[in-house]
């Protein structure tokens, strides 16, 4: 009840604040945060900037510029066009969540999309958890390094510091979002836990943030004018090199079982529980101790002319469909509103050929085109079509 008298005098301030085109966001937030602190007296300014950006968060939900279900999402202030569909597998409810922010923190050439694949018996719940902390979290955190970054050279050579705003932000938000779901009462993550593949389109550049086997591709033009695909992420499996080191070193053990041939899994020290088939994910902190950790992969990409869209989808996509074949998929779609609905479906025909016996994954994507809709989309030598993305797209 206590917050809901804050939302209310946060409503006013945002509804102008947001229209306003020369306000950057450090100054909307400080505003909004320097508001809340009058407001509750005592609070220190970190904990007022979360509230303001979740309170940023409640109002792209009234304007319908947030998007956390099958759908899409488009925003008439920018080129962005998202397209989100989530299936449930076969082996209980859909543990996988997803969410699309236009207008990202009221600005207007930013957008933030993330994916979650959760595991485990508390999997549902600590992705949804997940997906509902990191947007506000990580706005907040922008905002404190922006405003920490004051040195001459940062002014003037903004595009040289970006990564290493993005990365510090990134890393600061994982870190404590991990840490509060460890604290939090109400879910038992302790051998639960789930991935996070979150990306940041600010005006041209591409923030991308990854934390277990969740895939972000990007399609973009050849020179020969085809289009190819450009995994942007690491599928972080225990087997990795560096990966199995570090568990190695912390005690955990890494190997397969043996009627899962070339399935590693991380596992305690005693040879027992989880069996964990990814080497960095939040939660699961009976093997924190042991190699497991929640520290994204941060990378920046300058989006080009060439770049036409990025596909963010969990590994049950990924299991059956390669990165070329998702982006025949997505490209040979005749209209965005079916793209990401139509890689599901495509996956989900796929696994009852190519894994026969197997209970299906719940399958989730995400599908971000940077350019708006043309009458003749980048072409796609069917000639070229693999027999395996023909077959999944029939």
């Amino acid at each position: 009840m206590e917050y809901k008298r804050y939302e209310a005098q946060f409503s006013p301030i945002i509804s102008s604040v947001c229209v306003r085109d020369n306000m950057t966001f450090p100054s909307l937030l400080d505003g909004l945060a320097r508001t809340v602190t009058i407001k509750r007296g005592k609070n220190c300014r970190n904990d007022s900037g979360r509230e303001a950006a979740e309170a940023l968060a409640k109002d792209a939900k009234k304007k319908e510029l947030m998007l956390s279900s099958s759908g899409n999402i488009k925003s008439n202030k920018s080129n962005n066009f998202a397209s989100v569909c989530s299936k449930r597998g076969q082996k209980g409810s859909n543990q996988d969540s997803a969410i699309v922010w236009e207008e990202f923190g009221c600005q207007e050439d930013m957008i933030f999309c993330g994916i979650f694949d959760g595991h485990g018996p508390w999997g549902h719940v600590v992705a949804k958890r997940v997906r509902e902390s990191v947007p506000s979290s990580l706005l907040c955190n922008w905002q404190e390094t922006l405003s920490n970054s004051t040195s001459a050279q940062a002014i003037l050579d903004r595009n040289l510091h970006q990564f290493d705003i993005w990365k510090q932000t990134f890393l600061k938000t994982y870190a404590a979002i991990d840490k509060e779901l460890k604290q939090q009462s109400g879910i038992d993550s302790f051998r639960s836990g789930s991935t996070a593949l979150t990306i940041v389109k600010q005006g041209e550049n591409l923030a991308v943030a990854n934390v277990g086997d969740s895939r972000a591709v990007l399609a973009t033009l050849s020179d020969d004018g085809n289009l190819v695909p450009l995994q942007l992420t690491i599928d972080f499996k225990p087997n990795l090199p560096e990966e199995a080191e570090r568990i190695i070193q912390s005690k955990g053990l890494v190997f397969c079982l043996h009627d899962e041939p070339g399935v590693y899994r991380v596992w305690m020290p005693n040879g027992e529980t989880p069996g964990l088939a990814i080497s960095r994910a939040f939660g699961d902190y009976c093997v924190k101790d042991f190699g497991l950790i929640s520290v994204p992969h941060v990378t920046l990409r300058d989006i080009t002319s060439k770049d036409q869209f990025v596909v963010l989808a969990t590994d049950g996509v990924w299991d059956v469909i390669s990165n070329q074949e998702a982006v025949e998929i997505v490209s040979s779609t005749g209209e965005r509103e079916q793209s990401a609905k139509r890689l599901v479906e495509c996956a989900a025909r796929a696994w009852k050929y190519k894994k026969r016996g197997i209970a299906m994954d719940d399958i989730s994507a995400i599908c971000l085109f940077f350019h708006a809709s043309s009458s003749s989309p980048p072409r796609v030598d069917t000639l070229k079509l693999s027999k395996q993305a023909a077959a999944v797209m029939n």
